[in-house]
């Protein structure tokens, strides 16, 4: 099957390494909740005033070895000690 052919990306290979960088180091936000590809494309506008599809983006961080599966969110409050003692428990 041919790849479809289309247009070309607009970011420079420094933009997209930014991008990458970017995308790692706020995968996880602060407030809890995790980095989703509107995030993203939100970012791309902002930085480099380059308008994506949201379709697009993803095809991006695809090109960028970037895999979209996330982890599960962790609450902000969330207190390690208890999950590890309720582990101990017998089942």
């Amino acid at each position: 099957m041919k790849k479809q052919p289309g247009r070309p990306y607009v970011l420079t290979p420094k933009q997209k390494q930014q991008l990458k960088d970017y995308v790692c180091k706020h995968a996880v936000k602060d407030e809890g909740g995790c980095l989703i590809g509107e995030d993203i494309r939100e970012y791309i506008r902002e930085t480099f005033d380059v308008q994506y599809k949201l379709n697009n983006v993803y095809r991006l961080l695809h090109e960028l070895n970037l895999s979209w599966i996330t982890s599960r969110t962790k609450h902000p409050k969330q207190s390690v000690q208890p999950q590890e003692d309720f582990k101990k428990f017998p089942s």
